[in-house]
């Protein structure tokens, strides 16, 4: 493999002392904890011919779907990319949370040539609905490729991976967040003086958190993020943990010399909080090296990957419970409701507009009515069946003789309860969710949080349930929206 053949998108004059190769040429090791360790240590961190080829090696010995597309269906779809000069300006998927592709040390046209592989990855990958780190993975691997196929069969290989208990990326908004979760259980354990300073100057711990990926893929200079892509493609996921752990614990020690050793922290937006440890990543390399940054990651003892793994279940389990398995991220849907005419005493229509914004999108345009109110039509549950009865969807909004408003989505016909003779415990789909508002009695702006059931509706929605007391509340209180079948 000559140079040219993997740093063709390469910027040399970035790369600074690492644009010189030197060292070993080549590896002769067939022992996994051989190879581990030579990986940690940095074995070929100094020659880029060598970490090209082991890159190569190792991302094909990945087990992968059947079908996995490689650099021939890349140039399939794309054609003949001497005659197409790819544009930063196409935007990137929405599963990458508008997180960048960092130049690192690329040329400026390859940030482009990162934009095109990336959009083409999500044609290739319909399933990826969440996939912050990708644009990060995509830039360090284009360093080492030969052209933009080879960089996209490497990566759809990563995505591909169907090795039992191996995991190299999130794809989803549910195994992101339950990552984010599992790191602050692990931050919390291994890493308690760091994670007492978040919890003391942080106003949202797990929103600080929800950074913790994008502080190693994304704001660790080159020269430390290539080192962790060595241990990364040979051991997995749990090298991202340890060194976004290494990381707090070097911020926390930043922290302390900055403060003068001075304990007392306020709390601050989680904002400032995240911002900080972002500029701190990004400039620790006046501070830490590679190898100190990486010596202190593998230094954490008793760091299992059972343990990791044990945590993601729990934590994306208590998440589906909860009904987060998806990122409410959606564009503004105008209400199919005219405000100068809303009238309810149960929320305004600046707040109906921000509970319609969770309503799926072929809904969201449909002109409700009004399908039952207490303070017409009374107090019977019985009646209230009947009105709602031969419409789909329906919204119920409820507010109690304390203030309390919290409501409920139902996506199919209430007449849905009286299949399986009157036998079933939930009805409905996975579109279907509950929600509260508070501080609608005060003149702060609402807050409206909502749960999203994936089983269906719950049991709260059956006949039996809380909901037929709650349909004795007062007059005027229990309201229903619907649309006609």
């Amino acid at each position: 493999m000559a140079e040219e053949d993997y740093g063709s998108f390469v910027d040399w004059n970035q790369m600074g002392d690492l644009a010189k190769s030197s060292g070993p040429t080549k590896i002769d090791c067939k022992d996994l904890k051989e190879f581990k360790q030579m990986a940690r240590q940095g074995y070929w961190a100094k020659n880029h011919k060598l970490r090209a080829q082991v890159y190569q090696q190792l991302i094909k010995a990945i087990p992968c779907r059947t079908v996995t597309p490689d650099a021939e269906v890349y140039r399939d779809i794309m054609g003949n990319a001497a005659t197409k000069k790819p544009s930063s300006h196409m935007p990137l998927p929405e599963f990458v949370d508008g997180n960048p592709v960092p130049r690192y040390c690329l040329k400026a046209d390859a940030v482009a040539s990162a934009h095109q592989i990336i959009n083409c990855l999500a044609g290739q990958f319909p399933d990826i609905s969440h996939c912050p780190s990708l644009p990060a993975v995509t830039a360090l691997l284009l360093h080492f490729s030969a052209d933009e196929a080879q960089c996209f069969e490497h990566i759809s290989r990563i995505l591909a991976c169907n090795e039992p208990g191996k995991r190299l990326l999130d794809q989803t908004f549910l195994a992101y967040e339950s990552s984010c979760m599992t790191f602050g259980d692990l931050a919390n354990k291994y890493c308690a003086p760091a994670h007492k300073l978040i919890v003391a100057t942080a106003q949202d711990v797990l929103e600080v958190y929800s950074d913790w990926q994008r502080w190693v893929l994304g704001d660790l200079p080159f020269s430390h993020v290539v080192r962790v892509l060595d241990a990364y493609l040979v051991e997995g996921y749990k090298i991202l943990y340890r060194v976004a752990i290494a990381l707090l614990k070097f911020y926390r020690k930043h922290k302390a010399g900055a403060q003068g050793g001075q304990g007392n922290q306020q709390q601050q937006d989680s904002g400032k909080v995240r911002a900080d440890i972002q500029a701190f990543v990004k400039g620790i390399a006046s501070t830490v090296t590679p190898d100190k940054l990486l010596e202190k990651a593998f230094s954490i003892r008793l760091f299992s990957r059972k343990e990791i793994t044990l945590l993601q279940l729990t934590n994306e389990k208590s998440l589906q419970q909860k009904g987060i398995t998806v990122k409410q991220k959606r564009r503004n849907v105008q209400l199919a409701l005219n405000p100068d005419t809303f009238s309810s005493e149960i929320v305004s229509a600046k707040e109906m507009r921000d509970i319609w914004s969770w309503i799926p999108e072929r809904f969201a345009l449909c002109q409700p009515q009004l399908l039952f109110t207490t303070s017409t039509h009374g107090c019977s549950l019985n009646r209230f069946y009947s009105h709602c009865e031969g419409y789909e969807p329906t919204l119920l909004l409820i507010r109690t003789t304390d203030g309390d408003v919290c409501g409920a989505f139902l996506s199919t016909d209430w007449e849905e309860r009286k299949r399986g003779g009157n036998k079933l415990s939930f009805f409905g789909t996975g579109e279907c969710f509950v929600f509260r508002a508070e501080s609608l009695t005060t003149p702060q702006r609402p807050k409206l949080r909502a749960m999203w059931l994936t089983a269906g509706f719950a049991e709260s929605c059956s006949h039996s349930s809380p909901l037929a007391t709650s349909a004795f509340i007062t007059q005027e209180y229990f309201y229903v929206l619907g649309r006609k079948l």
